[in-house]
């Protein structure tokens, strides 16, 4: 029986405007961290640039096909991985950005490449505006059970986390408030369309909120409100609705917002 290998991976996404909290996947690099420098290393990048065009028309696909090549030779070339993954993150522009990375397992770490670039980049039959649209869809529900409990004008809205992290950081918390020594936080998240946004959000927010606790000293919380009626059998809804529970993410269905609105009114005494 083989050995199974420790890899780690991250993944390299398109991001035409920092402002807005929307990105495609368009590269998955995979190294043996622990192999001092002849371990297995491959990157591996779609090549199916609907979404990408999709989300920016004017998208220059023959610079990112460059991207990969020029990464390939550099996987190559260069024994210290990770000065590798260091010389990767500081020579992207905000166009690209790198996921953080994560730890896997696998006996074979091509097959382990192919089963993630089909769960990262295929795109869905909707397509990526259908998820743009379905979140924007989340969010007025979100508005709306707000309004009708009185709280919504007591709410922060579209809080920014470049405060906790650093300049630039695109990534809003939709709305949340402050109640005793507690911060509670709510994010539209539709996973019927695309489960990229749930993935980025859980890979990144323990550590946002180590440091909001940190710098606020006070223990956030936060909500991903999801579609109603998921399809929870389907293997991408699992490992996206399996993030959120790693990251300590409560979630909440769109159907429950009436309920949550309640909580949140007698939490501010409106």
């Amino acid at each position: 029986m083989s050995s199974q290998k420790q890899l780690e991976f991250f993944l390299l996404r398109y991001v035409p405007d920092a402002v807005k909290d929307e990105f495609v996947n368009i590269g998955l690099v995979m190294v043996e961290p622990a192999a001092n420098g002849a371990g297995y290393a491959d990157v591996r990048f779609t090549h199916d640039w609907r979404r990408v065009r999709c989300l920016d028309p004017q998208a220059d696909v023959e610079m990112l096909e460059a991207l990969e090549r020029e990464i390939r030779g550099q996987l190559g070339q260069t024994r210290d991985r990770e000065m590798l993954l260091r010389r990767l993150q500081d020579s992207f522009s905000n166009l690209v950005q790198l996921s953080p990375a994560k730890g896997c397992l696998a006996e074979e770490p091509a097959k382990e490449m192919d089963m993630l670039a089909r769960l990262y980049f295929e795109a869905p039959r909707t397509g990526i505006r259908l998820a743009i649209s379905a979140r924007q869809q989340i969010l007025r529900n979100m508005r709306e059970a707000f309004e009708q409990a009185g709280v919504w004008p007591l709410l922060m809205k579209e809080i920014p986390v470049a405060p906790y992290t650093r300049p630039g950081d695109p990534l809003k918390f939709d709305c949340g408030y402050r109640v005793g020594n507690a911060i509670k936080f709510f994010h539209a998240v539709s996973l019927k369309a695309s489960v990229d946004q749930a993935i980025m959000l859980a890979s990144r927010y323990p550590k946002i909120a180590d440091r909001i606790a940190q710098s606020l000293q006070v223990a956030p919380a936060l909500t991903a409100v999801v579609d109603d009626g998921l399809d929870r059998s389907q293997d991408e809804v699992q490992f996206a609705l399996g993030a959120f529970n790693e990251a300590s993410i409560e979630i909440a269905d769109r159907s429950a917002m009436s309920a949550i609105a309640e909580l949140v009114r007698r939490d501010l005494q409106a």
